[in-house]
């Protein structure tokens, strides 16, 4: 029995490990973090079978561009938030009647439901899906929940042992993780009931996963040519984009950095946007993890997803001092090229098998089309090769 409760709550740590990826990736720690974790993702981005588990379903790159996909962010950032205090408002009680020692927490929301905790948890896991959305968290969270379940059911097996009268009767006038009445609805009373809503809420899960990243991508405002296709971070560069990109491509300092049969994905952002080191290795300030500023970045990200998205840095405004210059027509393009990404005779640049590999960026006054710096980039992004979002 210990060694499957020690089991247990070691899938547990694993579990919210990998969903704090996001948080720990800008922390001090990242280097450490990656040396035994960044095995793991490129095990399996190796093979075609698991390399979706490594891949993203849901925007994290560029700020969301309508009003739905708005929404889903920042109820990523609620749910997590409030996930959060619920279960340590929940935690509180309980060690408050363990250190009073009087008997299980039978108030507040326990005297709806004998788990909160665990319900809370996965509040929260759905949260931290939204705002690292690796297919490989929603797994994970779907074994969490089955987790969860084991481990609320031998509670009260111990609860049963401990107080055998006043539990049962406890047990029976409260639901497991939901009010009576709604899983007796759902028949969560028997042991068939309970596999049907597990297969269902895994399929509703994974499934609606795939289902966002499909609406995500059809609905990015991707601005295409021949094998080159540009993704603006914010949205409120598309009429840029799409008035000037072509004269872009034609510039010298272009054209004689792109090579024929190759295809192109190419992330069109401020200068100084906070989040470039993840599409490629631009240069140290992007390396997020070694600035000394990781609580009020994690907090942006939580408490500010509207600010944070639209591409707004730690280092102040768009503007593009490094080159003497503040211009709001100034915009850094990072070409990253793209194998394996044909459908068909079409171009996917977001297609889950391909092998994207940061190539050179380059710095340009969007309006008097003159570039103002240029740079080859390194085969690795800022966090080395791991697999990081694409969209």
């Amino acid at each position: 029995m210990q060694q499957k409760k020690t089991i247990l709550s070691s899938a547990i740590v694993l579990y919210f490990v990998i969903c704090l990826e996001i948080l720990i990736m800008i922390s001090p720690f990242a280097g450490f973090f990656y040396s035994a974790f960044n095995p793991f993702l490129l095990g399996l981005a190796r093979y075609p079978a698991t390399r979706w588990l490594s891949s993203f379903f849901f925007v994290h790159l560029v700020a969301p561009p309508n009003g739905f996909l708005q929404f889903l962010r920042v109820m990523g950032s609620v749910l997590f938030v409030t996930g959060i205090v619920v279960f340590l408002v929940c935690a509180l009680q309980v060690y408050a009647s363990k250190f009073l020692k009087t008997g299980p927490a039978l108030k507040a929301l326990y005297s709806v439901i004998r788990h909160p905790q665990y319900l809370s948890l996965a509040i929260s896991g759905v949260g931290l899906a939204i705002l690292w959305p690796r297919f490989l968290v929603v797994v994970l969270w779907i074994g969490m929940v089955l987790v969860y379940y084991l481990l609320a059911k031998d509670e009260e097996r111990r609860m049963l042992k401990q107080f055998p009268e006043p539990y049962q009767k406890y047990m029976e006038s409260s639901g497991m993780f939901l009010p009576k009445r709604i899983e007796q609805s759902l028949g969560f009373s028997t042991t068939a009931g309970k596999v049907v809503l597990f297969v269902l809420l895994s399929s509703f899960a994974l499934g609606g996963a795939f289902l966002l990243r499909d609406y995500t991508i059809a609905h990015l405002p991707l601005w295409s040519e021949s094998n080159v296709a540009v993704l603006p971070i914010m949205p409120q560069d598309e009429p840029m984009l799409e008035h000037r990109m072509a004269y872009i491509l034609n510039l010298e300092e272009v054209k004689s950095k792109l090579h024929g049969g190759e295809s192109y994905l190419v992330y069109f952002m401020p200068p100084k946007y906070v989040m470039q080191g993840l599409i490629g290795d631009t240069g140290g300030d992007w390396q997020l993890y070694k600035q000394h500023h990781t609580i009020s970045m994690i907090t942006d990200f939580i408490l500010h997803p509207s600010g944070h998205m639209a591409g707004h840095s730690m280092h102040g405004d768009a503007s593009h001092s490094e080159h003497g210059m503040e211009s709001a027509t100034v915009r850094r393009l990072i070409f990253v090229t793209v194998s394996g990404a044909t459908t068909g005779k079409k171009f996917d640049p977001f297609a889950v098998n391909a092998i994207r590999t940061p190539e050179f960026m380059i710095d340009v006054d969007v309006h008097d089309l003159q570039v103002l710096a240029s740079k080859d980039l390194p085969v690795e992004t800022a966090w080395g090769r791991l697999p990081t979002p694409t969209f």
